[in-house]
């Protein structure tokens, strides 16, 4: 019997957890009954459980053949700031909070395979079930890596795994090197002095430096950066003012930054900074950058994409797996870890469905047999 057959004997308890987590989301960093259910189901399968982890997080320890191999295997927990939009009976009871990203349905995967593992104990070594909080631009990784992860919990690999819809269900992907970009957020303040609409040569306007340094913005990736490093740089919010016959004291802005190395985006922050300040300048105004670093590139390991390739292999025909998947200009925080330790993070199929962080998306939960099994299978073939 395959692994995936496996955990399907017990596929309705995991849906069961999984459609509970759906029905009450927790945002990052607040994810204290979900990382209970989590902690109290790994203990109910013979797994030591850690809780408070980096805050809210919850790491697993269970332990196999004898050996010094340690393998960590990651799955994220939070919610989204999102209404959902859905009918299902599961559908989320938290006003304006919702699993838009399948989060549930990663720690519901991560927690079958620990209930695997623990049954059938064909590892060598160490496995640390690493169940993570705050992953949508909370920090939960960093605080995680802060309150001594690896020193704790050493691995000698770490892999982590993500839904894809679009992907059917039972396929499995993975990219080779850079998979998602890094990413910044920043703000941007303009200050000038404000005055009647009606006579701004008494005043100076922040407004239209604002303007003129978003349009600025636009040179950064044509003009600054190497063509051979993807990038992208965008204003996605701009303020300023409340009357229509009032010039502002103050214009705000801000964006957000994509990149695939971390030299790439000092660049990015250095002809950014350069720029607000120059453009404010020559329209005798005066402006701050606020750079923040809330993703690190995402870059697999090859040692561990290729055992990753070979667990795919082990679980699917050879049509459903991917392996040079093109990477994704969207962000995970999962990179810090893979900073840390080297690693690999795969894509399953979730079947069509809307797009994450869509208030319509929904996590298929024909999906979790198949996730389960490839961190199974991960553990179980090594660090």
């Amino acid at each position: 019997m395959s692994i995936v057959d496996e955990i399907r004997a017990y596929h309705d308890e995991l849906t069961a957890i999984r459609r509970d987590l759906h029905a009450n989301p927790e945002l990052g960093m607040e994810e204290h009954r979900t990382s209970e259910i989590v902690a109290k189901t790994l203990e109910s399968f013979g797994v030591e459980a850690h809780r408070g982890v980096g805050g809210t997080g919850v790491v697993g320890v269970l332990r196999g053949r004898p050996g010094n191999r340690a393998i960590g295997l990651r799955a994220d927990m939070d919610a989204l700031p999102i209404t959902e939009e859905s009918e299902a009976a599961w559908r989320s009871t938290a006003p304006g909070k919702m699993h838009a990203c399948g989060h549930d349905g990663h720690t519901t995967m991560l927690l079958g395979a620990a209930r695997y593992l623990a049954e059938t104990r064909d590892f060598d070594g160490t496995v640390h079930f690493i169940f993570q909080p705050g992953e949508e631009g909370c920090g939960g990784a960093l605080a995680m890596l802060e309150d001594r992860l690896f020193d704790r919990f050493p691995c000698d690999t770490v892999y982590g795994l993500h839904n894809r819809p679009g992907m059917a269900i039972g396929e499995y992907a993975v990219c080779d090197g850079p998979a998602m970009a890094g990413g910044a957020f920043f703000d941007v303040t303009v200050r000038g002095r404000g005055t009647h609409g009606a006579r701004p040569y008494s005043g100076i306007d922040p407004v239209i430096a604002a303007c003129q340094i978003a349009t600025a913005v636009q040179t950064i990736v044509s003009r600054n950066l190497n063509p051979a490093d993807p990038a992208v740089v965008s204003i996605t919010k701009i303020t300023g003012g409340d009357a229509y016959n009032v010039i502002p004291d103050t214009a705000k802005m801000g964006g957000t930054a994509r990149f695939f190395r971390r030299e790439v985006a000092e660049e990015i922050e250095a002809a950014l900074r350069q720029m607000v300040e120059g453009v404010a300048s020559g329209l005798r105004c005066e402006a701050s950058l606020d750079w923040r670093l809330i993703f690190a590139p995402t870059v697999n390991d090859p040692h561990a994409t290729d055992l990753g390739v070979a667990a795919m292999h082990d679980l699917a025909a050879p049509e459903m797996v991917t392996r040079g998947k093109p990477p994704s200009m969207g962000s995970e925080d999962f990179s810090f870890m893979m900073e840390k330790v080297p690693g690999a993070y795969m894509l399953v199929g979730n079947g069509e469905s809307a797009a994450l962080h869509n208030p319509k998306y929904m996590f298929n939960d024909e999906a979790i047999p198949f996730g389960a099994a490839l961190y199974a299978r991960v553990a179980e073939r090594g660090a």
